[in-house]
């Protein structure tokens, strides 16, 4: 911002100014040289600058100019008019430009987490032999996970933040791929950082912490809902997210092999309930290995810390799907949020209503109440011969389906084009993720579900 301010009031000194001696000239150069060269170290610099970069040499092609032509001072005064119209225009173009472009392609910053703890993070390549992978090129190849673990540590820690995307080339090339836009709209990843340090110590605040897992969207990623992630292990949790191979835009393993996205095309709900059993016992497959890192860790990190009688999960749309399933058929996990995700699965969730705590959030827009007209019937079953723990139907209003990630983030022009203020809805989406899973989990006294029944400006609030 410094840097494009500063460039645009010397630019209109250099219109406007007259008799700039060779001094104010180099002097002028000196100013932005020295702003453009904190930017590189600091920032890094990037496309989206290179308007901005251009008013630093200015300077110099003048003062070049100067010595390389000797105008007739009468025809130079006949010109100055036009010339000064001209300039005056390209200068206005330049301005927006160079306002325009790193607006709306920022390198955006993550909101720093309220809660008491720093934010550590370690990532894991875990091999599942007893399972085929039916989307491998390579015949005979196991199931082979990517997962990324957050944990607490202490508010003194010291670390550099790790980035967003662990190599942005790669990220930039799938995004590319996917969403079938040019590459270099990506490229500002590289520069994102989050809050968490790698391989920082586990804090010792509390002997063990809850565990929660996230299964991301079609196409998604394991950390493609950092700004929620983020914000619960502040709070005293520790989350484990899934990169469903595959099906996750990229897949980046330790030793460097890349696995892409690879589309599935199919109307049949038949289709992709079986496609999410592969997503059950990926999440099964996963709670399982946490198991083992909770009763001997080989890093001696999550040994006798993780607190294995208290799990829930958490997931966005097919990832939310997961979820689903997974507080339905599998005893370890206690209590489950589904954002935004269509009720896919091999088990159909009952008409008495789900037998554990469960809350579903849903976008007012994009996929429509309707489509999970079946599952919220479910959730608001007032059955009184069912057993089941309360169950929630959070609607957010002025929603759309991919604002319950970091999408949107990504760029203003996203928001703009769908009417959606994503720091309010992100809020919104942490506030009562917390406080379901601290009543759920941590058995503390609700501060917002119980109390905030009903209508809002923001949000409708339903339970059974």
């Amino acid at each position: 911002m410094l840097l494009i301010i500063v460039n645009i009031f010397l630019l209109v000194w250099f219109i406007f100014a007259k008799n700039k001696s060779q001094r104010q000239l180099l002097i002028g150069f000196g100013i932005s040289a020295i702003i453009t060269s904190l930017h590189g170290v600091i920032e890094g610099v990037r496309w989206q600058m290179i308007p901005a970069y251009t008013v630093t040499v200015v300077p110099l092609v003048i003062l070049a100019n100067r010595l390389i032509s000797k105008p007739d001072e009468g025809l130079a005064n006949k010109k100055s008019t036009a010339k000064l119209i001209t300039l005056s225009t390209l200068s206005v173009i330049y301005s927006a430009i160079a306002v325009t472009l790193p607006t709306i392609f920022p390198v955006f910053t993550f909101e720093k987490p309220s809660g008491p703890y720093k934010i550590g993070t370690v990532t894991y390549d875990w091999r599942d032999n007893q399972r085929e992978e039916t989307l491998s090129p390579v015949s005979g190849d196991k199931r082979e996970l990517m997962v990324q673990i957050w944990y607490p540590v202490d508010a003194k820690a010291e670390g550099e933040a790790v980035k967003y995307h662990s190599d942005e080339d790669v990220f930039a090339e799938a995004y590319s791929k996917v969403m079938d836009l040019p590459k270099i709209i990506f490229t500002n990843f590289g520069y994102i950082k989050t809050n968490s340090i790698e391989n920082a110590m586990i804090s010792n605040q509390e002997s063990s912490y809850p565990v929660l897992i996230f299964s991301h969207g079609f196409n998604g990623h394991k950390n493609q809902n950092t700004f929620q992630i983020e914000q619960l292990v502040s709070r005293g949790y520790i989350v484990v997210s899934i990169d469903h191979t595959y099906s996750s835009v990229v897949s980046i393993f330790l030793d460097g092999r890349v696995a892409n996205y690879i589309p599935q095309d199919s109307d049949s709900v038949t289709y992709w309930n079986e496609a999410n059993e592969v997503w059950v016992e990926d999440a099964k497959f996963v709670v399982d290995q946490v198991e083992k890192l909770a009763k001997a860790d080989p890093d001696h990190r999550f040994t006798g810390r993780m607190d294995m009688q208290n799990i829930g999960m958490f997931g966005h749309s097919f990832g939310g799907a997961t979820a689903t399933q997974m507080v339905m058929r599998d005893s370890r996990i206690q209590a489950a949020i589904n954002m935004d995700g269509f009720p896919y699965g091999k088990r159909p969730v009952s008409a008495k209503g789900l037998k554990k705590p469960f809350m579903m959030m849903t976008a007012d827009e994009g996929a429509g109440t309707e489509d999970f007209a079946g599952l919220i019937e479910a959730i608001l079953s007032k059955d009184k011969n069912a057993v089941y723990n309360k169950n929630y139907w959070l609607q957010i209003k002025n929603m759309t389906h991919m604002g319950f990630s970091d999408f949107y983030l990504f760029s203003p022009l996203y928001e703009k084009m769908e009417g959606v203020d994503i720091r309010r809805a992100h809020h919104l989406i942490n506030d009562y993720s917390l406080d379901f899973f601290d009543h759920y989990l941590k058995q503390q006294p609700f501060k917002l579900l119980e109390q905030t029944i009903g209508d809002h400006p923001e949000f409708t609030l339903q339970t059974n």
